[in-house]
């Protein structure tokens, strides 16, 4: 898959400040070469209010990382590697 490919996935990943996990999924991503859009729901009302829509109100934890639709809750290495696949 070209650079190109990869970069026309649409990732973003909803942390926070205090996320160890959100900082790690997103290098995991940055590392593969994945353009990430990072989107604080703490600091960003907007953001939290997208998040809740996409989920359905049913809020477990950052981060939550939704590539092309898909929508994975929490770092989970092989469903990122899914869904990066599938997108």
């Amino acid at each position: 898959m070209s650079d190109d490919a990869k970069d026309a996935k649409k990732v973003i990943v909803y942390s926070t400040n205090w996320c160890a996990y959100c900082k790690m999924a997103k290098k995991y991503l940055t590392d593969k070469n994945v353009a990430v859009e990072e989107k604080n729901i703490e600091e960003d009302p907007a953001a939290h209010q997208e998040l809740m829509d996409k989920i359905g109100g049913n809020f477990r934890g950052v981060p939550v990382i939704d590539i092309a639709g898909v929508i994975i809750f929490g770092f989970d290495r092989a469903q990122i590697d899914a869904a990066l696949k599938e997108a």
